[in-house]
């Protein structure tokens, strides 16, 4: 673990019942203002991993890191609220018979009223959409526009570092293409640590600077995201197609 690491997971064992070890030995870890994309199949324990993290799955052995801080056993609403640590689910992100304006209230509950203002603004500067269409039901944005709600609403009380599961998921190639660019603004304007899951394995490490690549529940390869997506046999047997 280096001085620079935000997110560490060492050795980690997790699973959702006694006999069965979905996470079976799992180490990864991010750093200050990085993107670090979590890649492979179905069942390979991506999402199970980002629920160890925030503190929905205990681990059974192994040890989870928030800036040095041992948090294994922390729950999810105090390690939210006490380690500078945003959560954005894949479905159900947004609650959309609220508005715009309520949803990004919700986020910034535990914050004086003053600050809630003034961090609603400036995070309508950086996403105009949100400016838009602030007293309108998240209900009437479209997909893409319910993800950009659902990362500001978790950007409401200045995490250092952020969850994502599946971000692009049921997205069009143009609003996945909105849903990125913002994730990427997250990282250069806030220096927020990003983890993420991604299905869309070639988008996600264009704009990641590391990934891991997770089979069974452990890691099988890791690297620099660019060097990752230049290797033929990683994008033939784990990426999904071949090298152009």
């Amino acid at each position: 673990m280096s001085a620079r690491d935000m997110i560490v997971v060492e050795d980690a064992i997790a699973g959702y019942t006694p006999e069965v070890d979905i996470l079976r030995g799992m180490s990864v870890r991010a750093g200050h203002a990085e993107i670090v994309t979590l890649l492979g199949p179905n069942g390979c324990g991506k999402s199970t991993l980002l629920k160890t993290i925030a503190g929905f799955l205990t681990p059974r052995s192994g040890r989870v890191l928030l800036e040095g801080q041992d948090v294994s056993v922390m729950p999810v609403h105090r390690k939210i609220q006490r380690t500078g640590l945003g959560f954005v689910p894949q479905t159900e992100n947004v609650f959309t018979s609220l508005t715009i304006r309520e949803n990004l209230q919700v986020g910034g509950h535990h914050l004086a009223d003053r600050q809630v203002r003034e961090r609603m603004d400036e995070l309508c500067a950086h996403y105009p959409v949100l400016k838009r269409k602030f007293n309108d039901p998240a209900a009437s944005m479209s997909g893409g526009e319910r993800q950009i709600l659902a990362l500001a609403r978790a950007l409401m009380p200045r995490p250092r570092m952020l969850l994502l599961d599946e971000p692009s998921a049921g997205l069009s190639p143009k609003m996945l293409g909105e849903v990125f660019e913002a994730i990427v603004k997250i990282r250069d304007k806030e220096g927020v640590c990003i983890l993420m899951v991604e299905q869309n394995a070639m988008e996600a490490l264009r704009i990641s600077d590391r990934a891991y690549v997770l089979s069974m529940g452990r890691v099988a390869l890791t690297g620099a995201a660019a060097d990752l997506m230049d290797d033929p046999q990683v994008r033939e047997l784990y990426l999904g197609g071949r090298a152009a």
